[in-house]
């Protein structure tokens, strides 16, 4: 154990060895001038924190150096009620201090604890309660305005975790000093009643065992009595300062002697008014004129200057910030810092302030939050910051979607409206604006709240304009995730996968595999709709075939095979077959034939004619699906999967393309159409 640490527990044995164990009269000496010492450093380091956690120990400090101070009462009390003396240093209290004035010193001990009691531990005591009110009210905002923040891209997740961290400090720390002023405040009650006990029972026990007659009684026990309550209550005193300023430091950027000389002199001409008022009071009353006329040239002095610094201050504030702007001008990192791309930015006109404006309602900033963990659950990805923010240039109510600076999606809201899209039977009766629903292409209308209730029996699915926004946002990030997982992304995933399988990771990368090919693979996933949720799988896959090939199209099909599971969950519904439609064997034929290898890799290569004829019959077979209510899924070979997705992916993209091997043994397959190239 360290010196340090091992002193602080000798110094909690000593306090209970002062409860229990008569001390000598030096041995106290010692002790008293240490609690002083202690008092002085504890208002002193107070007063010089420039934040109230700076000095966050203070509340359990408090309860130790009140122990403290009440273990050397209760052994003053013994030595002064059974030896008539408590040593050098309350004797010297009890005697120079006071004149050797028994009652004078009793009337400036009476004030010191009225003092301390009636104005400063009270005041601290009230101040630590509200403040630990207001801090535990102050919560839920001060976090919601960190969440904006960091969906706003204005902080990292780093500052928001660490500015987290300090709200709960401070939850905790104005808690606890809430609980500590308690025990200031039974700190000066008990000193009252122990001067009442040391006087009562020290004129007892002087007349009746030691034989003293009444005067040298009193004098004797009320001189070291008072003495006694003078060196215990003025670092009592010191110490109530100092919680005092603590709960009452406000939000600053110095320590409390910066803040006062730098805010009570703020205004060098309320000085000049002082000086005029006291050199007013010396000329009108018999107040001696030497002392006030004194006082108010000393104040005009210092209030000429002062006016002289900030003067001078402006002038330099100015130099530099005239300077600073030229010197930005020049500088080259001022064009740098322009070339910054947000990964996805959601821009809306000034009719849609109110859907992010959370004094107005707006729950945008939380929706966002809700959505990035929703694609960190389903698609295995984090969605970088969204960046928020309104653009005159729209039209009021139009909104736009941009991922790494091109815009990708657009829609309009009409906030005192809802959206209503219809099951399939119009009702006529339901009326409003027509309008296309954005996330999917839907015909929708919106309807005002006098409708809302009847569409919702008429079956019409109805969604407010932020429930709009929140699924069109989704959407896009879900149908452009690929562009969102760089290298940048894919290394932060890796590192995340190796806290808990470093030797899998140490297997893949980055001897066998870079980042970048990693990168490829859960790209290619992803642009399907493959969720890479599921890392150990697919590291484990690029760990067993990684060596075999460096062709990232055919590890993803290895891994894809791995993913059965999970693919098979993802795209059937459990108890019910799945509809697909097949190639014939022509055109699997036909397809793999077309399969060109080069050093680069393999691609496909088809004649046009071919190609359109498979393009149009299976859009023609996906429509007819899609006509019957099911979801078009096309199947195929493992040979020829990839190949066929890469045909249809530009005019299909939507339709998923599955093979063979990525389906599990006991999901059962209805083939519901044929593509065929004739």
């Amino acid at each position: 154990m360290r010196p340090r640490d091992l002193s602080v527990l000798l110094g909690v044995i000593l306090i209970v060895v002062m409860l229990i164990i008569p001390l000598p009269p030096g041995i106290l000496d010692f002790l008293i001038i240490i609690n002083i010492s202690l008092a002085l450093i504890i208002i002193l380091v107070a007063m010089s924190t420039n934040d109230s956690l700076q000095f966050s120990i203070f509340p359990t400090l408090l309860l130790l150096v009140t122990l403290f101070r009440l273990g050397l009462n209760v052994s003053t009390t013994r030595s002064i009620l059974g030896n008539a003396e408590a040593g050098n240093v309350i004797d010297t209290f009890g005697n120079y201090v006071v004149g050797g004035n028994a009652l004078v010193g009793f009337v400036v001990f009476l004030i010191l604890i009225i003092i301390q009691f009636v104005v400063i531990t009270k005041g601290a005591e009230r101040v630590s309660e509200v403040g630990a009110r207001f801090t535990l009210d102050a919560m839920p905002g001060k976090q919601m305005s960190i969440d904006a923040d960091l969906n706003a891209g204005m902080i990292s997740d780093a500052e928001a975790k660490g500015r987290r961290e300090r709200i709960e400090k401070e939850a905790d720390f104005y808690g606890a000093m809430d609980g500590a002023s308690k025990f200031v405040k039974g700190d000066a009650i008990a000193g009252i009643v122990i001067v009442i006990i040391n006087m009562i029972f020290g004129l007892v026990i002087g007349m009746m065992q030691m034989g003293m007659d009444l005067g040298t009684a009193a004098t004797t026990y009320t001189l070291l009595t008072v003495g006694d309550g003078l060196v215990s209550q003025i670092p009592a005193l010191l110490i109530s300062t100092a919680t005092g300023i603590i709960v009452t430091r406000a939000a600053s950027d110095g320590n409390l002697s910066q803040d006062l000389t730098k805010q009570l002199f703020a205004f060098p001409k309320m000085l000049y008014v002082a000086a005029g008022t006291i050199f007013l009071l010396g000329v009108a009353t018999p107040i001696d004129k030497f002392v006030t006329f004194t006082v108010a040239a000393l104040l005009a002095f210092g209030a000429f200057q002062l006016s002289r610094i900030e003067k001078g201050s402006v002038e330099e504030e100015e130099t530099e910030e005239t300077e600073e702007e030229k010197d930005d001008m020049k500088s080259p990192e001022s064009v740098v810092s322009l070339l910054q791309i947000d990964p996805i930015e959601f821009e809306f006109g000034y009719g849609l302030i109110p859907l992010a404006d959370a004094n107005q309602g707006g729950d945008l900033l939380d929706r966002v939050v809700m959505i990035r963990r929703q694609m960190a659950l389903e698609l295995g990805m984090i969605v970088p910051v969204i960046r928020i923010r309104d653009n005159i240039q729209l039209q009021p109510n139009e909104y736009t979607i941009k991922i790494k600076g091109n815009e990708v999606a657009k829609g309009d809201l009409l906030l005192d409206h809802y959206m209503a899209m219809s099951p399939g039977v119009e009702d006529e009766s339901i009326v409003g604006v027509d309008t296309v629903e954005p996330a999917f292409g839907l015909p929708a209308l919106w309807i005002g709240e006098e409708m809302k209730e009847q569409a919702e029996l008429s079956g019409y699915t109805v969604v407010d304009p932020p429930s709009v926004v929140s699924t069109h946002l989704t959407e896009v990030i879900k149908r452009h995730a690929h562009e969102l997982l760089g290298r940048q992304e894919t290394k932060q995933l890796v590192e995340h996968l190796q806290e808990t399988y470093p030797a899998l990771v140490e297997e893949v990368t980055p001897n066998t595999l870079s980042t970048g090919e990693v990168q490829k693979v859960l790209t290619n996933l992803l642009k399907e709709n493959i969720s890479i949720r599921n890392l150990p799988i697919i590291f484990e896959t690029l760990a067993d075939y990684g060596q075999m090939t460096k062709d990232m199209d055919l590890l993803t099909e290895y891994v894809r095979q791995s993913l059965s599971r999970q693919i098979s969950r993802q795209f059937t519904t459990p108890g019910e077959p799945l509809y697909v439609i097949t190639l014939s064997g022509s055109v699997e034929k036909k397809v793999a034939d077309g399969v060109q290898q080069t050093e680069h890799g393999n691609f496909l290569s088809m004649d046009p004619n071919v190609s359109q004829q498979i393009l149009e019959s299976a859009a023609g077979e996906a429509d007819r699906l899609q006509g019957m209510g099911q979801v078009p899924v096309i199947l195929c070979s493992p040979a020829v999967r990839m190949y066929v997705r890469q045909l249809l992916e530009r005019y299909l993209p939507h339709v998923p393309v599955l093979s063979y091997n990525e389906l599990e043994a006991n999901v059962e397959v209805q083939s519901v159409g044929v593509v065929n190239a004739e």
